[in-house]
């Protein structure tokens, strides 16, 4: 009988095989994003010396006044907006998009394009 590995265990293995591809320096630092089934999270992380420069989740108080669900596509695209500007106070432009295994479609896609609208290049 063949056996099927969880979503969760195939997704955390994309992970480790897209991280093994790149990683964050000070210069262009990793935009690393995680979703769960009730909130979305995205860090900055400058990966040479294991620092996470800027975060952002949908448990903040000033992020979840803001909408009325926490995981749905207007939710990512509103984080995706929020880590954006975070990261440009901290004069982060340039940043590596790292996906978290996920596949690349509405609230990760969502976030992305948020951010990229929002003044992050990558």
């Amino acid at each position: 009988m063949v056996s099927k590995k969880s979503r969760s265990e195939v997704r955390r293995k994309k992970h480790m095989k897209l991280r093994n591809r790149f990683s964050g320096t000070a210069e262009r630092p990793r935009l690393a994003v995680f979703r769960s089934n009730n909130h979305m999270y995205a860090q900055i992380i400058d990966d040479t010396v294991g620092n996470t420069l800027v975060a952002a989740s949908t448990l903040q108080k000033d992020v979840k006044a803001e909408m009325e669900k926490t995981n749905n596509v207007e939710a990512a695209a509103y984080l995706g907006k929020v880590i954006a500007e975070k990261a440009k106070e901290k004069g982060i432009t340039d940043v590596v998009f790292d996906r978290g295994g996920f596949i690349y479609q509405g609230k990760i896609k969502a976030l992305a394009d948020a951010a990229r609208e929002a003044g992050l290049n990558f």
